[in-house]
Formats: C-alpha cells, structure tokens, sequence
C-alpha cells in the first residue's frame, strides 16, 4: 500500500512539474503573437520582433513603434443568433467623425415595438439630446458645410474618395479661419470644386454653383480664398478631358466625339490651348468635328453646354482651323 501511494505522490509531483515548467516557458500573455522581421535596428542594426503589441530590438531593447488600439470591428457573438458588435468606421464627411448617438423610434434593437410609456421617455431623451449636441457655434457651422459637401457630391455623382477630401477641405478651411465673412454654401460649393481639380476631374464652376445654389463669382472667389490660402495640389485641367462628357451632353456620335478628342490633343502638343477655358475648347473641337463629318452642330448648343459664350467657339473654330492648316 505504501508503495502504491508513493508512486502517485510522484506523479503527481512530475503533473506539477511539467504544468509550471509549460506556463513559464511560453510566458505569461499567450494571445501575444511575435513575428521576426528583416528589417534591423536603426540604433544598433539588432533583430527586430513585433508583436501585437509593439515593434521591439532583441539585442538593445529600443521600442520602435507602438500600437495599444486595435482599430478594427470586434466580431464577437453574444448569444445563439451571432450578433455580431460592430462599429462604424472613422470618418470625414461628419462634424464629429461618425461617432455621435442616435435615438431610434418606435422600436428598440431587435425591432420589437416599445410601450408608450418607454416612446415618450425617448422623445424627450431625443430633445435633450438635440438641444445639448452642439457645444460651440463652430462645430453647428462645420455639421452644416460637410451636410451641404455631402449633398453635393451626391448631386454631382462623384466618387466617396473625393466627396472625403473635399469634407477634409472644408474642415481645413474652417481650421483656418477661412469662413469668417464668408457663405458656408459657397464654402463648401469651392471644397468639392477643388478637390474635383486636385484629382483631374473635368467638372465646371457652374455646374458646381447651380448645384449649390449660390453664384458662381462668389464659389469662384471662395475657391480662389481657399488655394491661395490652403495651397491647393490642383492639377490643369485639359480641353481633351471634356471632349467625352460635352459629347455625351450634346449626344454626339463616336466619330465626332473621336475625331474631337484627336483636335483637341493635337492642340494641345502645339501649345496652342495655354490659357484658354478648357470647356469652350473642347466644345469648339466638338462643332469643328461635326463641321467636318457634316452635322450641322450649331454654335449656340456647343456654347450652352460648354457654359461659354457663341465668340468663344468662333475664336477656338479658327484657331483649330489655322492649326491643320
């Protein structure tokens, strides 16, 4: 009998041995994951290791870069239906980057109708919370220009990377000080502008205004504000870039939209378009393309749609006509 409980004792002791020796060999965070990287040490050219933590030299301990915030959803199920928590991501286009609360109506989480009792407490949480969400008169400002920038670049069709950088636009303008004495329409009417010319888009100021309802001397002396001031990357923007959209307008066939994208890029080689409006240039590429394949486009439609005038296509008409000789 002593020998039996002398060998389970040392089992049991070999058990203990074994579990503590396992638990200190692989450390005390087990969900930290470590990586070797190439890379080598800025200071002393050491083995550098990341982990979910921070970026770190074997050899003399340096921290080279650290991340404590995991920016990603958290997909994590609660119960048997596998809700998943989710968050919304960061974003530009609202006053507070997308993290303000909402109070629904009628219904709570899971659809399921309120009492009325729990409906009125919600209304007036819902007052209180509109009348308490502004803290100064700038963040009313900006949550109107980005509403208006949104709206837009909604009307306008343009892509959500522009419709962000012309929020950050609006937002930059305001850091600024730029909005003192100034229409928040016409603001945020020059935001998406610009951020339509720094990324080559062939959109005209009036189209802009008359989406904005404002006048275009005033978005065309807001745009001016904001790239003196702000320095704005805009790129040039080529009569050969409107030839496609002002053929669409005018409903022109693939051989006059074609043979006025071939006029208008020799022109360009030739030097002939500096400091011409781009839109009148390529709407007179246009008429002279239709001229030539015998579709008597008129120089009041090329005009209109180009927002130019009928002398502007005349001039650009003979100036292509001296160009080919």
């Amino acid at each position: 009998m002593g020998e039996v409980l002398a060998v389970l004792a040392d089992s049991l002791n070999m058990v203990r041995t074994m579990a503590t020796r396992d638990i200190y060999e692989n450390g005390f965070d087990e969900d930290v994951r470590t990586e070797s990287s190439a890379n080598q040490c800025p200071e002393y050219d050491g083995r550098i290791t990341t982990n979910a933590v921070e970026t770190v030299c074997e050899d003399c301990g340096l921290i080279i870069g650290e991340q404590r915030i995991d920016h990603g959803p958290e997909w994590r199920a609660y119960d048997d239906e596998e809700c998943e928590r989710t968050g919304a991501p960061l974003t530009a286009t609202r006053h507070d980057r997308g993290l303000s609360t909402e109070i629904g109506r009628g219904t709570d989480a899971k659809g399921n109708e309120i009492s009325g009792q729990k409906r009125r407490r919600l209304t007036r949480m819902r007052r209180e919370q509109t009348r308490g969400r502004w803290r100064l008169k700038a963040e009313r400002n900006l949550a109107h220009g980005l509403g208006e920038v949104r709206r837009l670049a909604s009307a306008l069709e343009l892509s959500d990377s522009v419709r962000d950088q012309a929020c950050q636009l609006f937002r930059s303008a305001q850091n600024e000080d730029l909005l003192r004495g100034r229409s928040i329409e016409a603001i945020a009417a020059a935001s998406v502008y610009g951020a339509c010319r720094c990324n080559g888009l062939s959109r005209l100021v009036g189209e802009v205004s008359e989406m904005a309802r404002v006048a275009e001397p005033r978005v065309t002396n807001a745009y001016k504000t904001l790239n003196e001031e702000l320095g704005l990357p805009a790129e040039p923007v080529s009569p050969s870039m409107f030839v496609p959209r002002l053929a669409s307008d005018l409903e022109c066939p693939d051989e006059i939209r074609q043979r006025a994208r071939t006029l208008a890029e020799q022109a360009e080689e030739r030097g002939v378009t500096t400091g011409v409006h781009p839109a009148g240039f390529a709407a007179a590429c246009l008429y002279k393309a239709g001229r030539e394949e015998g579709r008597w486009l008129t120089q009041s439609e090329a005009a209109d749609v180009a927002n130019a005038s009928k002398a502007t296509i005349r001039t650009h008409r003979d100036t292509l006509t001296g160009m080919l000789g």
